[in-house]
């Protein structure tokens, strides 16, 4: 071959090498373009993350604008990437929840990139707008507002005995309440508040069950309690309002002054719903135990559908799971909580709601570890048992239902064993 010939099939070759590769080399820069703030991220942080990252809310600190973002760059993608946040405690293998708040994994990876990228902000023109929030409320504005009657004076130190507070209703007719969210006025000394109604032709209820007469609660990360449509929960008319006050003091004397707001049902209401719950109070968590267990059940007296499930434990809590077991004797996993987190008590709403026939139990099944690897154990040489206060235990699988017999939608039943 002459070498001119020769030169000029290498220089051929060479210029279709180039032609060649320029596509890939521009389609890799477009792919790897870093996200920015202002296009790309801050669409997820409005959706997934400001409801509680904002002023007066329960999240450490704000998240609302890039400026707010930017220090906490790497410590949002650690966090995102591993899952811890958006909090969400349910095994994914056991049900569908419509208050799920993993992100999609194209989110994750968004977020991840940018960080990597250097978290840069971008065209501020590109911001989404706002989201609106209601101030001060969760859920939206209320209906209407219950305060406690008079303010509290939390001591400095040591233990606060649980307080009562009843405010009367003042309803002229029965209500049927779609939500509920309680507010407290000092949440840094406000463990948690539990609402209960107080039916005015049973002054002195005798205590059936741990969830006779609940309305709903505010606990360590909890989310306000929302009915269904076609369901409600109901207060009848000339009804107290109860607050059930737990005060954790801080060091230094604080005065406390909580409120509930209810928002009434703009639905027919087909189904009044109540809550109950599988629960233990005799047990006892010896010191040092790792993964002790502890079982309760409840049964169904009738056709029922469940709603909500809510476990709830203290600080030595480890794991928590629901199984319905039927009357032909199938079992089968409602819930399973296999990392119990004690600052993040939620209701779980299945995303079809769960319905169980008569003779159905509902086992609940609960492990403790009592030991030094717990890092929030307050004292793992000692044994533990049900109580009120946070260093003590409870052992509650909560839950909403309705009875699916009409003549039995207002009323329930205790089944504990």
């Amino acid at each position: 071959m002459k070498p001119a010939r020769s030169l000029a099939l290498l220089a051929l070759f060479a210029f279709l090498a180039v032609v060649a590769l320029v596509p890939r080399l521009w389609g890799s820069s477009a792919k790897t373009a870093a996200p920015t703030f202002s296009k790309d991220i801050a669409p997820i942080f409005a959706k997934n993350c400001m409801n509680c990252h904002r002023p007066g809310e329960i999240a450490p600190m704000s998240l609302m604008n890039y400026k707010e973002i930017r220090p906490w760059a790497k410590a949002i993608r650690e966090k995102v990437v591993g899952r811890q946040m958006p909090p969400w405690h349910a095994d994914p293998k056991h049900g569908e929840w419509t208050n799920d708040t993993r992100l999609a994994q194209k989110d994750v990876d968004a977020i991840a990139a940018w960080v990597d990228a250097g978290a840069p902000e971008g065209n501020p023109k590109d911001l989404p707008p706002l989201p609106k929030f209601a101030s001060g409320w969760y859920l939206g504005e209320p209906d209407i507002v219950f305060q406690m009657p008079t303010e509290f004076t939390v001591p400095a130190t040591g233990a606060v005995s649980y307080q009562y507070f009843t405010v009367p209703s003042n309803f002229k007719e029965d209500k049927y309440i779609a939500s509920m969210e309680a507010r407290a006025g000092d949440l840094s000394v406000v463990h948690h508040i539990v609402i209960y109604v107080r039916d005015p032709n049973e002054k002195q209820p005798k205590r059936q069950d741990i969830g006779t007469g609940l309305l709903g609660a505010l606990s360590p990360g909890q989310t306000p309690f929302q009915a269904q449509p076609g369901t409600a929960k109901l207060i009848k008319a000339g009804s107290d309002i109860v607050f059930q006050m737990h005060y954790t003091p801080n060091g230094k004397e604080t005065k406390d002054r909580s409120m509930v707001g209810l928002r009434f049902a703009k639905w027919p209401v087909e189904k009044v719903m109540t809550t109950t719950a599988a629960w233990d109070a005799r047990f006892t968590i010896p010191p040092h135990a790792e993964n002790y267990e502890v079982k309760a059940s409840w049964e169904a007296e009738s056709d029922i559908t469940i709603w909500s499930l809510m476990p709830h434990m203290h600080l030595r809590g480890k794991d928590y799971l629901y199984r319905a077991i039927y009357p032909d004797g199938r079992s089968e996993v409602l819930l399973s909580v296999p990392k119990y987190d004690f600052g993040w008590q939620v209701y779980y709403y299945p995303k079809n709601p769960i319905k169980l026939p008569k003779g159905t139990r509902i086992e609940t099944v609960a492990h403790y570890d009592n030991s030094t690897k717990n890092a929030q154990n307050p004292d793992p040489s000692k044994p533990v048992r049900f109580g009120e206060q946070t260093w003590e235990e409870m052992m509650n699988g909560f839950f909403d239902y309705t009875v699916d017999a009409p003549k039995a939608a207002a009323s329930g039943s205790s089944g504990q064993r």
